[in-house]
Order: structure tokens, then C-alpha cells, then sequence
């Protein structure tokens, strides 16, 4: 073991959400009540997961806080930018993912959570309609938004912060070289106020990143996912991390998908839809939103399941990607795969899975994670695109421009995941991804 990289997590730190709907309340609700003792972290790597350090005599298996200075629950505060004025309690009880017997006990906790008027342009989300809004040019809304993340910092004593978003997936905002590739372009946009290719989403990172705040993209969203916002994190020296949370359909892809091209059988189509209720469902209901999103789901298999390195299984496979908003289900979201696929001398077979999951249960644990990790990766140094997150993304950010092929399978993101967190502990990145 050589010596540690990150620094130690001392002080508070805040956890500043965009978007206070049902994954945020979800997540802050649970973590409050895992403070207390009254409930359990379940599905969050960074509480539960160990990870072997060292190889032969050697050898242990650690949890994250024994290998890298993580930061403690007890340590974290909560703040929220949102559309609608509803304290986080009220959110909570509106999103109807938890029980109220299961929010009551941290109640007062979650009323003192009041959201700060949302940067928010109603053509980038046309089913949302709240009016505790910012007014103001691009370049207003991120000098605001600058603002309150330093008085939120001032205000609660807070030694670090970490921004992520977890609200609505905005309008497809395809990459504009004029605007997207050079960080001049880009703030020439916000300051001329071009609300076509600047999404709001951008005024938040560009001010949490320029605050000294990690960014991590929680939807589907271009916000960091070109190289303006790579430039502006490698200036400030702050990690960032996207795009989307990896919590139902997409985690089965990539972690299902590697057993038929490790098994080396061939695949014909890949038909995937979803139903949902909840807000996020009402937003893709809109098709401009839903593209964001459909771009991000059906990049997963074409980096697992490559044609050109087996041209025999996988040429010309059919992939589609559907979602449907259905308010009965309301959270509680259901994720249909059917898979064809063929064997020994070209015989076709079928793979049903219908998951029935939970949206905001399986977002919390990850939304935790990604604020501590990037936390850490950012005490440690280490800034730009933080590829090591890919395991909790459905679209993992890469260098396009340089043809970087993203890692989607699910056991290669573990590797990388894995030897991110041995390298800032001090110990061997010692496993490999062939």
C-alpha cells in the first residue's frame, strides 16, 4: 500500500438536489432515517459493498469508509432548487413513493428543507408548470444559481458541496460545435442569452462546477456531455459525472447482455418498453423529452454486444427502446424486455424479463453514491469526466471527438469502479478489463 490520495472528509457537506420530486425526497428521506437508526441503506455500494485490497498474504476484503475517507451520513445537509414551493416533507407525502409512517419520524427534518426558485425555461419540460421560478438571461440564471450555492454553503457551515441533478429530463439538446466544443463559445451563448442551445441544465452545472462543486447529471441530458463543460472542468479542477441513473431496465441490459455475448450466442432483437406514472413519466410523455432519453437507452448495447468483433451473432440485431406514461402505476414502474436470440446452428429461442421496480427505491442508493464518490474523487484530485461512475450511469460519458468507445457492461464498470476507489485508498489498481 502506498500512500493515501484523498484527502479527509472533514466538516459538512452539502448536498445540493435539482429537483425535489420523488427521487430527491426519496433519497433525503432515507438518508435521514438511516441516520436515526429507523431505516436501512439497502442497494448503496458506498454503506454496503467490500472490495479486496491487496492480493495473496495480503489480502482483505474492506468496505469503501475502511479503504477511502468517505464522508458520513451524520455529515451530509440537504438543499433543493424546484419548479413547485412544497418543502421536501410536502414533496415527499406528494410523490407517494414512501409511507407516511416511513417519512413522519423525520419530519420536521424534511419541512426545513424549502426549495430555491428553480433556473427553469417551460420549453425544455412543457408538462411542468410550477412558478417558484428564476427570471433573468442564461448568464443571470448562472450568477444566481452561483449565489445560492454560496449562501447555501455559508448559511449551513458547509466545508464542501456537491450539485446533482435529479429533476426532469429536458428537450434533446443535439451538440453544436459552433456553441458546445470551446468554453468561450459557450459562455458567448449564455451571455447573448441563446435559449436554444444553452438548456438550463447547463446554468447549474457551469455554477456549481465554477463554485468548486462537483456535477453529477442524474437524466439523460447533453448538460456536461461536451467538451466546453470538459474544459471548464479541467480549469476548475472538479469532477463531473453522467448522464442518467442506471436504476431498472437499463441495469438488467447491462448486466444481462454480457451472458449472451459471453456465451457467444447470437441475438436477433432486443424489444424494451416501459410504463410509468410519476412526474418523470408525465415529462417523456412529451416526444422532444422522451429523445433525450432514447438516446441515452439505446446506447448500452451496441458497446457490449459489438458487430464488428462477432459479425456472425450480432449484424443488423433489432433494438427498440419505448416508454409510456401511465399514471396508475405512479412510481412504481415496470420494465418489460423481450429478447430473441438464436443458438447452434441458427435455432431461434426467446428471453422474457418483467421487472417491476420501484423508480425512486432504486435511484436513492445511486444518487447517494455518486455525491460521495464524487466527493471523494474530488478530495482526491481528481477532476474532469469521472469514468469510474459509468457503474451507476445508463449512458456513461466518453471523448466522443476522440472516438472513445463508453464501457456499458455492467462487470467492466465494476473493475473500474473497484480500481478507483483501491487507487485513492493508496493500494494497486491491480484488475483488468480485456
Amino acid at each position: 500500500m502506498s500512500e493515501l490520495k484523498a484527502k479527509p472528509a472533514t466538516g459538512k457537506l452539502g448536498v445540493l438536489v435539482v429537483g425535489c420530486g420523488a427521487v430527491t425526497t426519496t433519497f433525503m428521506t432515507g438518508v435521514l432515517m438511516a441516520r436515526k437508526g429507523l431505516a436501512k441503506p439497502v442497494g448503496s455500494m458506498t454503506q454496503y459493498d467490500r472490495i479486496r485490497v491487496g492480493q495473496g498474504a495480503d489480502k482483505k476484503y474492506l468496505k469503501y469508509n475502511e479503504i477511502v475517507p468517505i464522508a458520513d451520513l451524520n455529515d451530509i445537509v440537504f438543499g433543493t432548487w424546484d419548479v413547485y414551493p412544497a418543502n421536501a416533507y410536502e414533496a415527499a407525502i406528494n410523490a407517494e413513493v414512501l409511507k407516511e409512517k416511513d417519512i413522519n419520524p423525520v419530519r420536521e427534518e424534511l419541512e426545513a428543507i424549502k426549495p430555491m426558485p428553480a433556473a427553469f425555461d417551460h420549453n425544455y419540460a412543457k408538462r411542468l408548470d410550477g412558478d417558484n421560478v428564476k427570471t433573468g438571461t442564461r448568464w443571470e440564471l448562472v450568477e444566481q444559481l452561483r449565489e445560492d450555492i454560496r449562501n447555501f454553503k455559508a448559511a449551513n457551515n458547509c466545508e464542501r458541496v456537491v450539485v446533482l441533478w435529479a429533476a426532469s429530463t429536458e428537450v434533446y439538446v443535439p451538440v453544436d460545435e459552433k456553441v458546445h466544443y470551446h468554453l468561450a463559445d459557450l459562455e458567448a451563448a449564455m451571455k447573448a442569452d441563446d435559449k436554444e442551445h444553452i438548456a438550463p441544465s447547463m446554468c447549474y452545472a457551469y455554477a456549481a462546477l465554477t463554485e468548486g462543486a462537483p456535477f453529477i447529471m442524474g437524466a439523460p441530458n447533453t448538460t456536461v456531455d461536451f467538451p466546453a463543460m470538459w474544459e471548464l472542468a479541467e480549469n476548475t479542477k472538479m469532477p463531473i459525472a453522467g448522464k442518467d441513473f442506471k436504476t431498472g431496465q437499463t441495469l438488467v441490459k447491462s448486466g444481462f447482455a454480457p451472458i449472451i455475448g459471453t456465451r457467444c450466442l447470437g441475438l436477433s432483437g432486443w424489444f424494451s418498453t416501459n410504463i410509468l406514472g410519476n412526474r418523470d413519466g408525465l415529462v417523456l410523455d412529451e416526444p422532444a423529452n422522451f429523445r433525450t432519453k432514447e438516446v441515452s437507452k439505446l446506447s448500452t448495447l451496441e458497446s457490449i454486444l459489438v458487430p464488428e468483433e462477432q459479425p456472425d451473432l450480432y449484424t443488423n440485431y433489432y433494438h427498440k427502446v419505448r416508454i409510456n406514461y401511465y399514471p396508475p402505476r405512479n412510481d412504481n414502474k415496470e420494465g418489460w424486455d423481450n429478447i430473441d436470440i438464436f443458438g447452434w446452428m441458427g435455432y431461434p429461442m426467446q428471453i422474457k424479463i418483467n421487472f417491476l421496480c420501484r423508480d425512486s427505491i432504486l435511484a436513492a442508493p445511486l444518487c447517494l453514491d455518486l455525491v460521495l464518490l464524487s466527493d471523494l474523487a474530488a478530495r482526491a484530485g481528481r477532476y474532469g469526466t469521472q469514468r469510474f461512475l459509468s457503474f451507476f450511469l445508463k449512458s456513461p460519458m466518453h471523448d466522443y471527438t476522440k472516438d472513445e468507445v463508453p464501457v456499458n457492461h455492467l462487470f467492466q464498470q465494476y473493475v473500474m469502479l473497484k480500481n478507483a476507489i483501491r487507487e485513492m485508498g493508496g493500494y494497486q489498481a491491480d484488475e483488468l478489463i480485456d
